[in-house]
């Protein structure tokens, strides 16, 4: 609705309305003004001695050309220029040990291209807020070079945050100079997948008038996304991606020369030979910047995630609550999307109690109420104080003899000196090992059916004795569910190089036949093994999906008296033994 008018002929600036702790949607999603501007950002990553510019769009409502002040729910993106489709390595190669030397190149994937747009817009913008788009550098009509996490792209995507607050020049198509004069320079950052990552890197720098940020199925570290403790490991569905293909994918910009040389230099410093961690993998890493975040944060990530798996969100709600910054998460049961695909409703309410917050200032009390939101595998919804749950603590499993086809699993540690030997065959893939009745390619151990139902929540690790008969080998573990009628699921699972087992950040050489302790920490779960299942350990080299995939024969054995799971148990070790 509009007020009425002091003066005779004009409108007086319509004003947001609040109900319920939310902004309501009483503004013309169809009046909207759209400007197309270019911010300058204080960084020269194509090297061309001028500075980079962003093109943003901004959408917001008509009232502002009559004096209304808005917040801003910002959107920055690699994609918005389109997607190449561009070869991914190959990863049916040797392991690296140090003496060794392998090569990469190999088949391509396909990926989108959607429009400058978001489904939120009209939602937004009829509740006052203006939605603002940056396209990242080196893509669409942005200048400088993508980089895929680096410094410069963080840089592009702040300096929206800076015009928005009158810290940074714009200019339109024209050259003429663009403010922000709309804004409140209060602002909400959101995204998901890439889009949702811009967003924790900014909130990094703790820049001025980012007072919110929605990170949804995001990367908290882009080592953690393409590495594994040493490992080369794949998101999942994209075998053989890598920091240098997805910036040639995104690299969309008019000028298809002046970033190459950059380009070529990300392939050399991702380092898949050794997959150590390395300054490159710092630059990328925002959990070490995360104690500058001042912007409240919401995570939301599914718990079937394979592309951006769930490390990515625990580690960066965990960094978030040290910060001290205000937090809340949401675990759904889907992969890798939105979750206005899973429980609209609600997720909006909360989206826009959230906003309403801490962009309009409103006091609805989201700060006071339960902190984690996680959907069970029935599909219900539960509301809890915090994540991991409260009461979660450390249970152990040991393991018994009987690995190469079925061997034991449970809260007594094994006194008997068992050694038990897998061989590699990369060729076959996880499912198909878990669910064979004997294998010389994996060794598996399980718990009686369970009396009463176990939840997992938060990290799960195995500690392994092993010697291996080669200087390399890849190392997978999983977490297996078994039901009563024989079928299972992977819960979780995790890979290590035990090149890497002192540092992620050192390769040191494997002795065949010397014994290691090598530490292999799962994908985080928030997971209920049901009653009358049982849960297994199974203990694999490569992983056909994930690692790079050798040609067969590594041999990896195991000291089973010595290995151990650690697992995050809500009730801890006496919930576990009153299970098993």
């Amino acid at each position: 609705m509009l007020l009425a008018s002091a003066t005779p002929g004009r409108a007086e600036p319509q004003e947001p309305v609040f109900q319920d702790g939310q902004a309501q949607p009483v503004f013309d999603p169809a009046d909207v003004v759209r400007d197309d501007l270019w911010v300058t950002a204080p960084v020269d990553s194509d090297r061309d001695g001028e500075d980079d510019l962003v093109h943003v769009q901004v959408v917001r409502p008509r009232a502002t050309e009559q004096g209304l002040k808005v917040p801003v729910v910002y959107e920055a993106s690699p994609y918005y220029g389109g997607f190449k489709n561009l070869p991914n390595h190959n990863v049916d190669v040797e392991l690296y040990s140090p003496g060794y030397q392998t090569t990469a190149t190999g088949d391509g994937r396909v990926g989108p291209t959607p429009e400058m747009t978001s489904h939120y817009e009209e939602f937004f913008t009829s509740r006052g807020y203006a939605m603002v788009y940056s396209e990242s550098l080196g893509s669409g009509q942005s200048t400088g070079c993508p980089t895929v996490g680096g410094r410069n792209e963080t840089i592009g995507a702040k300096s929206v945050v800076d015009w928005l607050n009158g810290r940074a020049e714009a200019q339109d198509a024209a050259g003429a100079p663009v403010s922000a004069k709309w804004t409140t320079g209060s602002v909400g950052m959101m995204g998901v997948s890439y889009n949702g990552t811009l967003p924790n890197a900014v909130a990094t720098t703790g820049v001025r008038g980012l007072d919110a940020i929605v990170p949804i199925a995001a990367i908290s570290s882009w080592y953690d996304y393409y590495r594994a403790d040493g490992a080369v490991v794949a998101p999942g569905t994209f075998q053989g991606e890598d920091v240098d293909v997805l910036a040639g994918s995104d690299y969309t910009r008019a000028d298809q020369e002046i970033c190459k040389p950059l380009i070529e230099q990300l392939r050399k410093d991702q380092d898949r030979v050794t997959g150590d961690f390395s300054p490159f993998w710092q630059e990328r890493d925002y959990l070490k910047d995360a104690h500058n975040v001042r912007a409240a944060t919401l995570v939301v990530h599914g718990l079937n995630d394979w592309n951006v798996k769930g490390l990515q969100a625990a580690q960066w709600y965990e960094a978030i609550k040290k910060a001290g910054a205000p937090h809340k998460i949401w675990w759904h049961q889907k992969d890798h999307t939105d979750p206005v695909t899973v429980r609209k409703d609600e997720w909006l309410k909360t989206l826009n109690r959230w906003f309403t917050r801490y962009l309009y200032k409103q006091q609805n009390g989201v700060e006071t109420e339960p902190r984690a939101t996680i959907q069970r595998e029935d599909g219900s919804w539960v509301d809890e104080a915090e994540w991991p749950a409260p009461g979660t603590s450390t249970g152990s499993l040991y393991l018994g003899a009987g690995g190469p086809a079925h061997g034991t699993l449970g809260v007594q540690r094994k006194h008997d000196s068992i050694v038990e030997s897998l061989t590699d065959d990369a060729s076959k893939k996880a499912e198909t090992l878990v669910n064979e009745a004997s294998s010389p390619n994996r060794l598996s151990y399980s718990t009686s059916a369970t009396r009463k139902s176990i939840r997992l929540s938060g990290q799960a690790k195995v500690d392994l004795r092993v010697s291996f008969s080669r200087p390399a080998a890849n190392v997978t573990a999983l977490l297996v569910d078994r039901a009563p009628d024989g079928t299972s699921k992977i819960v979780t699972r995790g890979w290590t190089d035990p090149q890497n087992r002192i540092s992620p950040w050192l390769t040191v050489p494997i002795t065949p036949g010397q014994r290691y302790s090598v530490e292999v920490q799962f994908e985080p779960k928030d997971y209920v093994f049901a009653a009358g299942h049982k849960v297994e350990f199974v203990l694999l080299s490569s992983d056909y999906d994930y690692t790079l995939r050798p040609k067969p024969g590594a041999g990896i054995s195991l000291k089973v008296d010595d290995t151990a799971l650690q697992l995050p148990i809500v009730g801890g070790k006496r919930a576990l033994a009153d299970a098993l």
